[in-house]
């Protein structure tokens, strides 16, 4: 027997289906939360729907995922980041060829590139504040002014130090000597006329600049007080030698020309 679509039995209309969602008015009133306008039950289908939308529509997720990779990818974060990449290469980079043209690539080590564990710590905590930063604070990035002027503290940074080896030479090496050489001599003259350690001067200048470029505030503190704190136990300890090595002489070049770090005598 053939039956049509008209004949066949339709389903009881009061045959009621579980419902996959848990009675949101008792979940609610066994956590005494206040629902608002969705207090009344009438008003559950709304809240089921919100809640569907939430939990079974999985762009509402990724719009998070989304918008931190969107602000990492942004042009404020490309040109940060790649001004950061260029400063540190050009940086590192030229320490290490200019000691070669001065000294010889034989009394030379990769220590000339000046990476120290230390400073690799400092870097990667700088770039994981940056990342938060960017992701939750993205308008902390885009005061401009402020990252320009960290750029150009970095220029001029990277100018005076790279002046400051130019023109000692020889004299100027990466280690502190405890022995005096006969090559090596006391350079007043150029930039040594205005500071004592143009090279520490630099390298301060050139690495609180990076951080001001990043628009970093707490790592713009930390480098500043970090290296302004080697520095202050580097430069007494260098001086103990070098009044040893020149006398009378430097003693005389130190009374009226200043270190160079600021509040280091």
């Amino acid at each position: 027997m053939v039956h049509s679509f008209s004949s066949l039995p339709s389903p009881p209309s009061s045959s009621v289906q579980p419902s996959v969602w848990p009675d949101s008015c008792d979940l609610a009133r066994a956590l005494s939360l206040k629902l608002g306008p969705f207090a009344n039950c009438s008003n559950m289908p709304v809240l089921q729907s919100s809640w569907a939308d939430l939990v079974f529509k999985p762009s509402f997720f990724m719009s998070l995922e989304l918008t931190s990779i969107s602000e990492i990818l942004s042009y404020t974060a490309c040109r940060q980041l790649s001004q950061l990449l260029a400063s540190v290469i050009f940086f590192h980079g030229s320490e290490y060829v200019l000691a070669i043209s001065f000294h010889g690539r034989s009394d030379v080590t990769l220590s000339s590139l000046l990476i120290s564990k230390n400073y690799l710590i400092a870097m990667v905590f700088s770039l994981l504040e940056y990342f938060v930063e960017i992701t939750f604070f993205p308008g902390l990035k885009e005061h401009w002014w402020v990252s320009n002027f960290g750029l150009a503290m970095i220029i001029i940074g990277e100018i005076i130090r790279k002046t400051a080896v130019i023109t000692a030479g020889r004299a100027f090496t990466h280690l502190i000597r405890t022995y005096h050489l006969d090559h090596h001599q006391l350079i007043t003259h150029g930039v040594y006329g205005f500071v004592r350690h143009p090279g520490y001067c630099g390298f301060f200048i050139w690495s609180v600049g990076m951080q001001v470029m990043l628009c970093n505030p707490i790592s713009t503190l930390g480098f500043a007080v970090l290296v302004w704190n080697f520095f202050a136990k580097r430069i007494p300890y260098e001086e103990f030698f070098l009044r040893q090595f020149f006398g009378s002489e430097y003693e005389e070049y130190a009374s009226r020309v200043p270190s160079g770090v600021p509040f280091v005598k």
